[in-house]
């Protein structure tokens, strides 16, 4: 029997249909709100893209996106390969890699989503929880490396600790605090937060560096819990400057020195998922879970509250 003319055309169309809009595996082509992609992230700041991931994907039930938790070095080279969409970081693309995107006619983008800080964690029998940026700078350099270099009577070594030899972390004190090309002797990785948190509070002379998003969450159990095991320094400019926790005021305020600027790096080129992630975040309601999780929202103005205890606290104007 042949085939009606018009059902042929209909059957061709169909077929072109189905085989347009579809990724280079076969799979239908991702939208802002559906989909599947992969994408990486620092695991220093694991809490808090965890919390917007839940919230998305909540919201957005067809959306799906595979969140790897690696160093930031892992994440941004997962990126250069196109391995994952995005790369959620703390700092921007560097020359070299914005020359590797415009070789290759990508035109990458560079999000601030939130800001974040660094914290310094002390085992809770530590009586000396008070340092300066020119003390910590010493630490990194190697100039100090015992208590007693940091007034304190104790003569015993210093044990420094960090999350990963490849982290945001180690880049960050490395590049903006010490400005040096190595780490001393008495600097080690623990591999991940968790384990330095852990290190920390089992041994007394361990002094360790965190991502805030670790602890600043009041309502998080993992938070609270980490708190209870570590007590957290305070830090100041200079000698004789005042000291300063970690707390989302004084980052916002900038009086706390160890900040940093959580970036979302894309090579997505299209109206794709991973846009729409970035979006999310960026928006009142993404913002707001920043706000919640203890860090200070970039893209929403915020009003300083004070009350009579400290610290002081942060709220939408």
């Amino acid at each position: 029997m042949r085939t009606p003319f018009n059902m042929i055309i209909v059957m061709a169309i169909l077929v072109m249909a189905c085989g347009a809009d579809r990724d280079k595996n076969g799979r239908p082509l991702d939208t802002p709100t559906t989909g599947y992609i992969k994408i990486a992230a620092d695991e220093s700041l694991r809490p808090l893209i965890e919390t917007e991931l839940t919230t998305f994907e909540g919201i957005y039930t067809k959306a799906d996106i595979d969140c790897q938790f690696v160093s930031e070095a892992d994440a941004v080279d997962a990126l250069l390969k196109d391995s994952v969409r995005l790369a959620i970081v703390t700092r921007r693309f560097t020359a070299q890699e914005k020359k590797y995107f415009e070789d290759i006619k990508i035109t990458p983008t560079e999000v601030d989503v939130a800001i974040s800080g660094v914290a310094i964690i002390l085992n809770s029998a530590n009586a000396d929880t008070l340092i300066n940026l020119d003390e910590i700078r010493s630490l990194l350099q190697g100039k100090i490396t015992s208590w007693d270099g940091l007034g304190a009577k104790s003569k015993a070594g210093i044990e420094i600790v960090f999350d990963n030899p490849n982290s945001g972390m180690i880049r960050y004190l490395k590049d903006s605090v010490a400005r040096v090309a190595k780490l001393p002797a008495n600097c080690f990785a623990a591999d991940n937060n968790e384990a330095v948190v852990d290190f920390v509070s089992k041994n007394a002379n361990a002094l360790g560096f965190i991502g805030l998003e670790w602890i600043s969450d009041k309502d998080d159990s993992v938070s609270n819990s980490f708190l209870k095991k570590v007590q957290v320094a305070g830090v100041s400019v200079a000698k004789d400057s005042a000291h300063y926790q970690p707390y989302q005021a004084y980052i916002a305020l900038k009086k706390y020195p160890l900040s940093r600027r959580v970036t979302i790096l894309s090579r997505e080129a299209r109206a794709g998922l991973g846009n729409g992630f970035i979006a999310f975040f960026a928006s009142e309601r993404g913002q707001r879970i920043v706000l919640k999780s203890g860090l200070v929202p970039v893209t929403m103005p915020l009003r300083i509250v004070k009350i009579n205890t400290e610290p002081l606290e942060i709220e939408k104007n």
